[in-house]
This record gives structure tokens, C-alpha cells and sequence, in this order.
């Protein structure tokens, strides 16, 4: 629980930030699912035989090249490359508490009620690990009115939501396009198969291909692409919905509105179970 710490002489006592997470946290329940659900399916190639036989370059290169190249069509190179970075913040991320983040502007709200907006300037020096907050913060300790303050906040929560949204899309895209992929490996497979029916030993590596390029695709449409794009989907959604609550802070703090009524704004944002109290 959040609190406030005392201080020695007459200085205002200052917002302990304990409660808001900082640094990057492994998502245990991503990362266990992708690598848990390939750890599955090596052991299902292993039991029913040699899992070298699941292994075509051919049918890699049609997936994974084409796939890239395909989605790039969508996009552009460089936000196809920076997507693919992007998908390692499913599994390391900077960990988000919409309940820990009301609690905290509350508290900050409080801190400024009772002893002026400028009280919160030895706050802003533990902020380094939350910019958004120290921005919003510092647009009311410099005395910014709070209509501008909620402009600009507002615009640059669209902003990230809007970049994060296109970095879900690719990978969107690419779970679309890998099964697809898959499906013209299948085709150009067959083809050399029936093509060269009087020759039995290209029969089996054609073959290969029609079946592993399916099967390629599949599997990262299903267990990569469009799970990480679920799980930034989410991620985005709480960041945004932690960023929300900031600005509504911030705001109401250049207002010098009473705490009370931030409670009751923030509280029509979350979800029941992260609602708070005004804490005394």
C-alpha cells in the first residue's frame, strides 16, 4: 500500500513511489506458453519418429522469407524489422498496476491539496523510471492550465496507442499471410511431385515440401505471431489505461480540484477489481 513518509522540519512529507513497478519484468505466462507449446510439439516429432524429418530449407525459405516479404508489402521494411523487436516486449516488459497507479496519483492529488502544487517538485526527482508521470507532473508544477495539460497528454497517449496498434497489426498481418504461404509452398510441392511421377526419388523431398511448408506455416501463425499480437494488444491497453490515469492526475492537480472528485473519474476508467478509495 502506498503511503505517505514523513520528513524532518517543516517540509511537506513526500509520495513514497514504492508502489509503482519499475524496470523490466519477464512475462512468465508468455514466454511458458510459446516455449512450453514448441516443447510439445518437438516431443510429439520425437516419439513419432526423427525430428530431422521436419526439417526443409525449401520449405523455411517459402514460409519465413516469404511471409517477411509478403507483410512488408502491407507496411514497410523498417516497420517490419522494428516489429520484430517489438515482439520480445511481450515477454520482457515494464510491468503496468492500473490499481498501484491510482493509488499513487491519488496520494500525489492529496500531496498538492494540502501543500501546494510546488510541493511535488522533490517528487519528480524519483521519477526517472516513469516518464509519462514525470512529464504530466511537471506540466502542473509549472503552473501549464489544465485544459493544455489534458490536451497534450491525451494527444500523446493517442499517440503511443496508435504505434503500438501498428506494431500488433504487423504481426496480425503476418499470422495471416504464414498460412497462405504455407498453402503456395503445398501447391509448388505437389506440382514438382506430379511432375516428376516417373522419377520415385523425387517424389519423397517433393512431397516434404508440400506438407512441411503447410505445417511451417501453421505453426508460426498460431503459437507466435498471433499470440504476441494478443498479448501487445493487451499490454498496450494497460499502459494506456495507467498513462490515462496520470493525465487525469495531472490535471486535476493544475485544477486544485479536490481529491475526492479524481476518485470517482479515475474509478469510471478501471475495472472493478483495481477500483480505490480516497486514502487519508
Amino acid at each position: 500500500m502506498a503511503n505517505l513518509s514523513s520528513t524532518s522540519g517543516n517540509a511537506p512529507p513526500m509520495v513514497s513511489l514504492d508502489d509503482l513497478p519499475s524496470g523490466t519484468s519477464v512475462d512468465f505466462a508468455t514466454l511458458g506458453g510459446v516455449l512450453g507449446a514448441f516443447a510439445m510439439i518437438v516431443t510429439a516429432m520425437t516419439l513419432g519418429g526423427s525430428p530431422g524429418a521436419f526439417v526443409d530449407v525449401p520449405a523455411l525459405l517459402i514460409v519465413i522469407g516469404g511471409s517477411f516479404l509478403v507483410t512488408s508489402i502491407s507496411f514497410s521494411v523498417g516497420e517490419v524489422v522494428r516489429a520484430q523487436g517489438v515482439m520480445f516486449k511481450a515477454v520482457l516488459y515494464n510491468a503496468q498496476n492500473p490499481g498501484a497507479a491510482a493509488e499513487q496519483v491519488l496520494l500525489l492529488a492529496k500531496q498538492a491539496r494540502r501543500h501546494g502544487v510546488l510541493s511535488l517538485q522533490r517528487v519528480l526527482r524519483d521519477l526517472d523510471d516513469h516518464p509519462f508521470l514525470f512529464r504530466a507532473l511537471r506540466l502542473a508544477v509549472d503552473g501549464t492550465p489544465g485544459d493544455q495539460i489534458e490536451q497534450v497528454l491525451n494527444a500523446e497517449v493517442q499517440a503511443m496507442a496508435a504505434r503500438h496498434n501498428r506494431a500488433a497489426g504487423i504481426l496480425r498481418r503476418a499470422g495471416e499471410v504464414c498460412p497462405a504461404m504455407g498453402l503456395i509452398g503445398t501447391l509448388i510441392g505437389l506440382v514438382q511431385m506430379l511432375g516428376n511421377l516417373e522419377d520415385p526419388e523425387s517424389i519423397g523431398p517433393a512431397m516434404a515440401v508440400a506438407l512441411l511448408t503447410t505445417f511451417y506455416g501453421a505453426i508460426l501463425a498460431n503459437m507466435v505471431f498471433l499470440p504476441l499480437a494478443g498479448k501487445l494488444e493487451r499490454n498496450s491497453g494497460i499502459e494506456s489505461l495507467v498513462h490515462q490515469l496520470y493525465a487525469l492526475g495531472a490535471v486535476s492537480i493544475a485544477r486544485q480540484e479536490n481529491p475526492r472528485r479524481l476518485e470517482i473519474l479515475m474509478n469510471t476508467l478501471l475495472p472493478p477489481d483495481h477500483r480505490v478509495g480516497e486514502l487519508d
